[in-house]
């Protein structure tokens, strides 16, 4: 098969190698997943760069996300899987091959029935964006009748969110940095878009909420957003982070939130607890095939590239998801 690998950590265009290698054998309880597509998320672009340790198996194929389908099932594994659309996650997580090649034998919960309605570049944006934005949203469980904070709307995640807190049934304010950012938020459907290089965020959501303030918060930032935010949250509010790297180690305001009866949820997309994975896989193929949730593919790139979608990823140059043809 063709795919693309790393044997040493190092910038993409210095490790990234696309070739020949064996095709995989698939397992017991395993499928065979013809790939059509890889996504590029920071995460991958991070573990290749050696920013999240050194290099943890001989060879590796990177990418956690990606949508294809299945081809041949494992010993235990109904044959009536064979010939599904699928998308795929956690692919390249704590596992040597990923979703970047040509096939991928996984355990077949990770390959997960993709919506008739959604194609297969939106499919390798699903494990990792979209699953971060639905667990955020509604984790703790219904959000209708709620005002959701979304910070830094523009992201992958944040333009997931958006939708997904409407589609719940939320009214939903985010901030971004820019006005092209605040087009690409408000094409995501967000009620109140704040510009938080020009505007007070505080003041303009107590003047959006008329002082009640915020039910939730889906933060991408929560060090270096927390003095906007505390000021802002409802007794009995939610803060649902899945990014901290402007402040790694932020101070808490401690009795300023406790007072609040505030709930900090930090949680990474990875490590969801098997309820938690069932919850956000079910629940976001439900929005999907609701017709209800668009997908922001800033650019699609063919598989000998990959290099090059890991420089624009690096490089945060575009809105919306990176996506590998294979």
């Amino acid at each position: 098969m063709k795919a693309v690998w790393y044997e040493a950590t190092g910038t993409a265009e210095d490790v990234l190698q696309f070739g020949e290698m064996s095709s995989p054998d698939v397992g017991a309880g395993e499928v065979l997943v013809r790939m059509k597509t890889s996504g590029v998320n920071p995460s991958d672009v991070k573990s290749r760069a050696g920013m999240r340790g050194p290099i943890p198996f001989p060879r590796v194929i990177p990418h956690s996300d990606g949508a294809g389908i299945i081809e041949a099932v494992g010993e235990g594994i109904d044959s009536s899987r064979m010939g599904q659309r699928v998308w795929i996650w956690n692919a390249a997580w704590r596992r040597a091959f990923g979703t970047c090649s040509e096939l991928l034998a996984i355990p077949s919960a990770q390959a997960v029935p993709l919506p008739d309605n959604t194609g297969f570049d939106a499919g390798a944006c699903l494990g990792i964006p979209a699953s971060t934005a639905y667990h955020g949203v509604f984790s703790d469980g219904s959000v209708e009748g709620q005002t959701i904070l979304v910070t830094g709307g523009a992201g992958a995640v944040g333009h997931y969110a958006i939708q997904l807190a409407k589609y719940g049934g939320a009214q939903v304010i985010t901030t971004v940095s820019g006005d092209a950012k605040a087009a690409h938020a408000k094409s995501a459907g967000a009620d109140h878009i704040i510009n938080y290089k020009s505007e007070s965020v505080i003041e303009q959501i107590n003047d959006l909420t008329s002082g009640a303030g915020v039910d939730r918060v889906i933060e991408v930032e929560f060090g270096g957003n927390l003095s906007d935010v505390a000021p802002v949250l409802k007794a009995g509010a939610v803060i649902a982070t899945y990014g901290s790297m402007a402040d790694p180690k932020p101070s808490l305001p401690f009795y300023d939130l406790m007072f609040k009866n505030i709930t900090l949820k930090m949680y990474l997309v990875y490590l969801l607890s098997d309820a938690a994975r069932k919850q956000t896989v079910e629940g976001l193929n439900a929005a999907l095939a609701s017709g209800k949730i668009s997908h922001a593919i800033a650019k699609r790139i063919p598989l000998k590239d990959t290099a090059k979608a890991h420089e624009i990823v690096e490089a945060a140059s575009e809105m919306g998801n990176i996506v590998i043809d294979i």
